[in-house]
């Protein structure tokens, strides 16, 4: 079968390669679609602490049971939560399986998705339903990783809300919000094309670019600053503002993941007695509201600019990792 292949710091193949055997407890899956996520990124860039090469990249797809399992049916459309816990240590014995002290990840730590088949623990699939698109099912991950950044932290119906970083994660989280009821909602984000898309979505866009903060809390918080406060930029200029968006003992939400480390002005959030909250992945319950809000709001399925054959992955990853490009997420049809 062919697949997508990691084989070193910024070094990928399409290769053929022997189609994998489910074990006991495990389905086989026909992949339709595969994302590229910004994990799939830094492994891309060996960046990332535990992908080791050779590697099948991906987590985010959605595909169609091969063979009949103990819970699906051959022909069931598809997407799977990716991640694996222990079941033995302290979070995973206290409800907190999601940050499990060795959590893996599929197509991180196991061969992923980005692949013509993909094996996987069946308890881990969740059905789409057949009136899903293949493109709105590979996009449940991400989604769900939105839906975890809103409830974690206790967001509320009527808090209003300022989202750093217009890209796939930003404008999954704003939509989010937007169905949990934040009706006081602005994104920020530098790239004119996101800029543009986040408008065509109806957002309050503004672009970081000269950006006023004082005179943006103004206008949306009568000067107290934002509720809440989502970072799903992850750079330095963005962590110089989140306190100073943030209102007093408002609470900012880490989504984004930095790749170096990072300053925080900490003695303005002593200050304000702010709130820090950094959110992983997400639990099961957050994929099933993800999956019920893909259903509801077909807008989520516009996040994906391009669709490519699977030859074309150099393509589709150097889409990403240029500036300008305008993508926002790119799958592989399989």
């Amino acid at each position: 079968m062919k697949a997508i292949v990691y084989k070193g710091p910024k070094e990928l193949e399409v290769l053929e390669i022997e189609k994998p055997v489910p074990k006991e407890g495990q389905v086989l899956v026909k992949v339709n679609r595969a994302g590229i996520c910004g994990g799939d990124l830094g492994i891309y860039k060996g960046t990332h602490p535990r992908a080791k090469a050779p590697l099948v990249f991906g987590h985010e797809f959605s595909g169609v049971v091969e063979e009949d399992g103990k819970i699906f049916k051959k022909g069931t459309k598809v997407t799977v939560n990716p991640i694996y816990s222990c079941g033995d240590c302290l979070p995973c014995n206290t409800g907190d399986q999601h940050v499990c002290n060795t959590l893996r990840l599929v197509g991180i730590d196991r061969d992923g998705a980005m692949s013509e088949y993909v094996v996987v623990d069946e308890h881990k699939l969740y059905e789409l339903g057949d009136e899903m698109s293949d493109e709105l099912g590979a996009l449940i991950e991400p989604i769900a990783v939105a839906v975890h950044s809103v409830r974690e932290p206790g967001y509320k119906p009527g808090d209003n809300a300022i989202v750093y970083g217009g890209g796939p994660i930003g404008i999954a989280v704003a939509f989010v919000l937007k169905k949990f009821g934040c009706t006081n909602l602005t994104i920020v984000e530098a790239d004119d094309k996101r800029l543009a898309m986040g408008k065509d979505f109806g957002f309050d866009m503004r672009d970081a670019k000269g950006l006023d903060l004082e005179a943006l809390k103004l206008e949306k918080t009568n000067g107290n600053g934002f509720d809440f406060v989502f970072d799903c930029a992850g750079v330095e200029p963005v962590a110089a503002q989140l306190i100073k968006a943030s209102k007093v003992r408002g609470k900012i939400v880490i989504v984004a993941g930095y790749k170096t480390p990072t300053m925080f002005p900490v003695n303005e959030g002593m200050f304000k007695e702010v709130a820090f909250e950094f959110v992983r992945v997400y639990r099961d319950k957050d994929y099933e509201i993800a999956i019920e809000l893909a259903k509801d709001e077909p807008l989520f399925e516009k996040l994906v600019t391009h669709v490519l054959p699977v030859e074309q992955a150099q393509e589709g990853f150097d889409l990403l990792l240029t500036p300008g490009t305008g993508a926002m997420k790119v799958l592989f049809k399989f």
